[in-house]
């Protein structure tokens, strides 16, 4: 199949100018990239064309000889007498600083801005990392909030070279490799992929002399201790950000930010539901039948009294408002207690003798009407 113009194929007229030429292939290139096309033959296709278009008139010598021969001047035994157009093989002449050149302003554009607003040269910034930190706190903690000092192993500025990763009179020069984007571009077929810089290894820069403390990584490991304070409220599960609080950046880029992952211990005498409270309140039998009151514990407060109405049975709840949970913003949560009848154990003949008089006097039918259908 005979090969399209390569002005045709860009969208240009035979007069453009460099500038729209590589802007016509940025189009393309973005349109058209396996990365966004997901395995579609045509747009492969239409993508490789683009790059061999592009490889021809964006250097003027080869533009020349295309003018004046065509694709003629390119088959094999033509101009260069190698693979046509480089064949697609790799880009003819390009180097890895060229690929850094023309796509990171595309990678830029399709994943997400990374690295967008640096200029060619400059070392990459680099946030730093995001920490996580597993915090145990009790029950009691949580409810009515409280101060925590951490210690957590991070990276930190270093003190001796501020973050250059260089000593005071060495050189820091920009990585002739990638240019300072500490990535480089690399194409296997019609597919580009990003990797770190073999040379620099990310950091965009080429150090004479490396600082003896970090060796010339910018930052150190450091143990540090923070204070953290832990709102009223907090749940289990419940995640706090430290904004900045994280790793350091490097060449001048912000902190990472520190996440404390809360863990509220087993209380043994409540157990939390939202913001609500249940705990358990035994009474004995006579006080479940008799009626009267009992004292309760609260998580935060003292002990309050409660009514225990004449015949209450195993299962029954009371609610005690605004003896919950309080949290920092929002509405109280309640304190449910769930009553649990105790029957008498290791009675003595003569309380025996009394417990079997009171049975036989009842009426089972009007005293105890749940229990009588299990009994005849």
């Amino acid at each position: 199949m005979a090969k399209r113009d390569y002005y045709e194929v860009l969208g240009l007229s035979k007069g453009a100018d460099e500038k729209e030429i590589k802007r016509a292939y940025k189009r393309l290139a973005m349109k058209y990239h396996p990365d966004r096309t997901k395995g579609d033959k045509e747009s492969e296709e239409k993508f490789k064309e683009a790059n061999e278009a592009y490889e021809v008139l964006s250097d003027p010598e080869k533009r020349k000889v295309y003018d004046q021969y065509g694709h003629q001047a390119f088959e094999q035994g033509g101009f260069g007498g190698g693979q046509g157009a480089g064949g697609f093989g790799g880009f003819g002449g390009f180097s890895q600083a060229d690929f850094g050149d023309m796509f990171g302003d595309i990678f830029s554009e399709m994943f997400g801005g990374r690295g967008r607003g640096r200029a060619q040269g400059q070392p990459r910034a680099r946030r730093g990392e995001d920490l996580r930190y597993d915090l145990d706190i009790t029950l009691e903690e949580a409810a009515t909030g409280v101060k925590k000092n951490i210690t957590l192993r991070t990276w930190v500025e270093c003190d001796h070279c501020h973050g250059t990763g260089a000593e005071k009179d060495s050189k820091v020069e920009t990585c002739p490799t990638c240019h300072g984007m500490g990535t480089i571009h690399r194409q296997q077929g019609p597919f580009i992929s990003e990797e770190t810089c073999p040379t620099c290894h990310g950091t965009g820069k080429k150090i004479k002399k490396p600082c003896k403390e970090c060796h010339g990584d910018g930052r150190v490991q450091k143990t540090e201790t923070l204070a953290v304070t832990i709102p009223a409220g907090v749940d289990n599960g419940s995640r706090l950000r430290l904004a900045g609080k994280g790793a350091a950046g490097e060449n001048g880029a912000p902190n990472g930010d520190l996440y404390i992952f809360i863990h509220v211990l087993p209380n043994a005498t409540f157990e939390r539901d939202g913001n609500d409270l249940h705990t358990v309140v035994d009474v004995s039998m006579s006080l479940a039948a008799l009626g009267g009151s009992v004292e309760v514990p609260t998580l935060t407060g003292g002990p309050v009294k409660i009514k225990i109405l004449a015949g209450t049975q195993t299962g029954k709840m009371l609610r005690l408002a605004g003896k919950g949970i309080t949290p920092a913003h929002g509405i109280a949560g309640n304190l449910i207690c769930h009553i649990n009848v105790e029957t008498p154990v290791d009675l003595t003949d003569e309380q025996k003798e009394l417990l079997q008089k009171f049975a036989d006097s009842l009426n089972l039918e009007k005293n105890s009407p749940k229990a009588v259908k299990f009994m005849k």
